[in-house]
Formats: C-alpha cells, structure tokens, sequence
C-alpha cells in the first residue's frame, strides 16, 4: 500500500511540475495578410491573447486590441520601441498601426507593465 501511495504521489509532483514549467513552444500568431495590409486581433482579458504576434516585413500593420478586462492596469498598451501609448476603451476595439520597416521582436506592456506581449517582425 505505502509504495502505491508513494508512486501516486511521486506521479503527482511529476505532473504538478510539468503543468507550471512547461514551455509554450508556440512561436506567435501570423497577422492576416489582406491585399496591401495586415491585421491581428488581440483580445485583451487577464492579459494579451495571442500574447505574441507576427508581422510581414514591409506590409502596413494594424493590432486590434479588444478589451474586455475592467481592470486599470490593462487599460493602457504601451510600445516603447515605437514610441506609442494608447487607451484601451473597455468592450471596444482600439486599432493601432505598427511600422513594419525594421525586422526584430519588440515588446509592448500594459500601463503597470504587469502584462506583457511581443511583436516579431520578419
């Protein structure tokens, strides 16, 4: 009996552990390429979904952010690489243009820089 329980146990910690400090192998969402521009829409609830975004080199892009989250710290997404700081209105979309000139992964944060996302460009 005690080994079963210890196995159980053991089997427990193994999934508890792998559950927390899995990595997501994901490597980001594609924007949608129509004709001359791009789009994604990031839904913004408890954080960022997709929390990371890709870009095509060169095409015009557009994030939508969604907000559904009443909380004052998502109610702002800030780029400090492009230098763009915008409210996000709560249950409306909020586009926001990004230059896609220069390939490379740039972060974006709420107000409280407490939840983050990435943008890659290639």
């Amino acid at each position: 009996m005690k080994i079963i329980v210890t196995i159980l146990v053991l089997a427990a910690i193994v999934f508890i552990a792998w559950w927390f400090f899995k990595k997501d192998k994901k490597q980001g969402t594609q924007a949608v390429v129509n004709g001359e521009n791009q789009a994604v829409t990031i839904n913004v609830d408890g954080g960022y979904t997709p929390e990371t975004v890709v870009l095509k080199k060169g095409v015009p892009a557009t994030l939508n952010f969604y907000r559904k989250d009443p909380s004052t710290c998502l109610e702002e997404v800030v780029f400090s690489d492009f230098g763009i700081k915008e409210k996000l209105p709560q249950n409306k979309t909020q586009a926001i243009q990004i230059d896609t000139s220069h390939e490379g992964e740039f972060e974006y944060a709420c107000g409280m820089n407490m939840y983050h996302g990435k943008v890659i460009i290639k």
